[in-house]
């Protein structure tokens, strides 16, 4: 099978190359590297790929030097021409759409950025799917959308129709775009509401990189809403599996909503935040400094995903707890940052 995954630099695009490259698919990389966040971290998990940062040039696909089914290519999934070209040339069976403008406190201070790849480049990646009569899109939706629902645990059937940031609202927009293509063109799309997913290679902005910098540099952790949040803390791996289970397994005619489905993906184990800290602290051996803070704009108190039916359909069941991921994830953190902890 010929694969391709936007956002393959990113967090969870890049464990998803691998895996799929282990499982002997060709794959098909695409991502543009803004400096969101740190490049050098991108340009890592590339690396982990076999693509050079000093072999990439803008709008070419890169041939990796370590996996033969591997090429990358630096485009923005912005421009519909760049795009149209890749797709008709590649024939591509199945597409994963992990790219994205990502985090909710950012939506606040740049909105436009996430208009433009989060609605815009989705659009173009519908379109071209619809074009080159793709088998499976499955793409990255968010826990997000749930707003401040405080029905727990969050199920597929809740009204999401009250989002508390940009971020959210545009996830949500993506389900309705891709209900809508599947409905008028038949093209079979499964949403994926990913739950606060954490691991090896995670990006800086999130909960577990933050925590782990302030607490090996001595400084404090913002810690918000004074402590009392909880969040679905689920290990890239179980995520992963997951998302490669769910491509294989194709929405028909038969769904509810014909060639149109939305999972949610998580633990199904919320942790309170003060507890994750706790962990956190035990796998670094280290004492955290905590700042605490009132509730920020755009946040939710707690996520906790109902995956009945991803089970259902592709018997999925997350495996790694909270102790067992935060002790892989900081044995990487303090590998890749070369970290003593005092």
């Amino acid at each position: 099978m010929k694969i391709l995954v936007t956002g393959a630099a990113g967090f969870i695009g890049y464990h998803l190359v691998k895996a799929l490259l282990s499982d002997g698919n060709i794959v098909v990389g695409l991502d543009n590297i803004n400096d969101y966040y740190d490049t050098d971290l991108k340009y890592g998990r590339l690396n982990q790929c076999g693509i050079s940062k000093s072999d990439i040039v803008e709008n070419q696909k890169t041939i990796s030097i370590s996996e033969p089914n591997y090429r990358f290519q630096k485009s923005d999934i912005t421009e519909l021409q760049i795009l149209d070209h890749l797709f008709a040339t590649e024939q591509f069976d199945y597409v994963l759409h992990m790219a994205a403008q990502p985090g909710v406190r950012y939506s606040l201070e740049n909105p436009h950025a996430y208009i433009q790849s989060n609605i815009v480049g989705f659009m173009n990646i519908l379109e071209c799917c619809r074009s080159c009569k793709i088998k499976h899109l499955v793409y990255a939706s968010s826990s997000s959308i749930y707003g401040m629902n405080d029905k727990i645990p969050f199920s597929e059937d809740d009204q999401v129709d009250h989002p508390v940031s940009i971020y959210a609202a545009t996830k949500k927009s993506n389900e309705l775009m891709a209900h809508t293509y599947s409905h008028l063109y038949q093209l079979p799309t499964t949403g994926l509401r990913f739950f606060t997913v954490y691991g090896p290679w995670g990006r800086p902005d999130m909960a577990p990189m933050l925590f782990a910098k302030a607490i090996s540099s001595g400084t404090p952790i913002k810690v918000f809403n004074n402590g009392d949040m909880q969040r679905d803390f689920t290990y890239v791996d179980d995520i992963i599996q997951g998302v490669v289970r769910t491509m294989a397994n194709i929405p028909g005619a038969k769904e509810e909503n014909p060639y149109y489905r939305l999972f949610n993906i998580g633990n199904s184990n919320p942790v309170p935040l003060m507890d994750f800290i706790t962990e956190m602290e035990k796998a670094m051996d280290a004492n955290a400094v905590l700042e605490m803070l009132p509730m920020q704009p755009g946040d939710v108190r707690s996520t906790y995903a109902d995956t009945t039916k991803l089970k259902e359909v592709i018997q999925y069941s997350a495996k790694i707890d909270i102790t067992l991921g935060l002790n892989k994830f900081i044995s990487w953190y303090k590998e890749f940052y070369k970290l003593k902890i005092q």
